[in-house]
């Protein structure tokens, strides 16, 4: 048996290269870089990795896990991987820097992201703006976690710099500094949220997993995960683009069918951080926040970059082309490909 397996292994292995070149796929060996893999965030980037559709579509690709998205970026802006599968609104602040880049697919319809306090270190919480002075932890320094803070921080008058921001991740890490103290708040994701909130570890400020309420919190449609890349890698390699862009579509629909069990099957064992049960309550408190085409919506950007603004004036006085930092090109392809 293990032959036969080596061998058909070996038969794919082949056949990969000259599947990319019959579909005129410019660089079927390449990579992706995800800050915080295991997060439903990127729960479609898993499903398409998982259930082998980068390889149907005849990419050989590589994702490479960071700890947050800000470390992802610099990953691709350092040249070790090809596209970033982060936050939306890294797409405008690249921009301002002088360094385009565009989003190409959506994996969220809402940044999924909770606000939540430790009822151990801080028990008379009442709002906000009692973080002043307060530890806040963040998967990474000038991740998305760390901008819905500053977000928030700014809606009552408060700046980054009147607290203390510390990376502690997107898995167990998290888990750890939010029950031994270390952190007053906590800025993350699921299924670490559900996890802590179950266990008497977290009350939620702010919570984006709801798409209304992430609509109210900032303004209009705030589109989250998603793959990105510099404009000249899309402008080099379109069919290579087309081909993760389809990969991720397929993925997007399968989750909108799928139910938990089928989801647990699917993942590693890794995600579910020891506890299955909690790893289906995630799921379902972020199943209606991914989206279910791969489309960005036409508002978003604007959406982001007043976010962005609110935390940032020089960035706020920029004139910026939004319309060049997403394309629902490819995602349109895909959603005809895959009806």
């Amino acid at each position: 048996m293990q032959r036969r397996h080596l061998i058909a292994g070996g038969i794919a292995a082949a056949t990969l290269p000259s599947l990319a070149l019959a579909r005129g796929i410019e660089k079927p060996k390449t990579s992706i870089a995800v800050g915080g893999k295991n997060l439903f965030y990127y729960l479609p980037l898993t499903i398409a990795e998982q259930l082998g559709y980068f390889k149907d579509e005849g990419l050989d690709l590589t994702i490479f896990d960071f700890s947050g998205g800000s470390r992802a970026l610099q990953a691709v802006v350092g040249g070790s991987a090809d596209v970033v599968s982060g936050a939306f609104e890294h797409t405008v602040n690249m921009q301002f820097k002088g360094q385009p880049m565009r989003a190409f697919v959506l994996q969220g319809l809402a940044p999924q992201i909770v606000l939540g306090y430790n009822p151990k270190t801080m028990p008379n919480f009442k709002g906000v703006a009692d973080l002043k002075g307060k530890k806040i932890g963040v998967t990474a320094p000038g991740s998305s976690t760390n901008v819905m803070v500053n977000f928030a921080l700014a809606k009552v008058g408060l700046k980054p710099s009147d607290v203390s921001f510390v990376g502690v991740g997107a898995s167990n890490g998290a888990v750890a500094a939010m029950r031994s103290g270390q952190i007053d708040a906590i800025s993350n994701l699921d299924p670490v949220i559900t996890l802590l909130q179950r266990s008497g570890d977290l009350k939620i400020i702010s919570d984006t997993r709801i798409v209304s309420e992430a609509e109210q919190v900032f303004g209009g449609p705030m589109p989250a995960g998603c793959l990105y890349c510099p404009q000249s890698f899309i402008d080099r390699n379109p069919n290579t683009v087309q081909a993760m862009t389809n990969a991720m579509v397929r993925a997007n629909r399968w989750i909108q069918q799928a139910g938990p069990g089928d989801i647990i099957k699917v993942v590693p064992e890794s995600y579910l951080l020891g506890d299955r049960s909690i790893y289906i309550d995630g799921f379902l408190a972020a199943q209606k926040a991914l989206s279910p085409d791969g489309a960005f919506p036409a508002r978003g950007a604007d959406t982001a970059f007043k976010a962005l603004a609110s935390v940032d004036a020089k960035l706020g006085s920029a004139k910026l082309d939004l319309g060049a930092v997403f394309t629902n090109a490819f995602a349109q392809k895909a959603n005809q490909k895959y009806k």
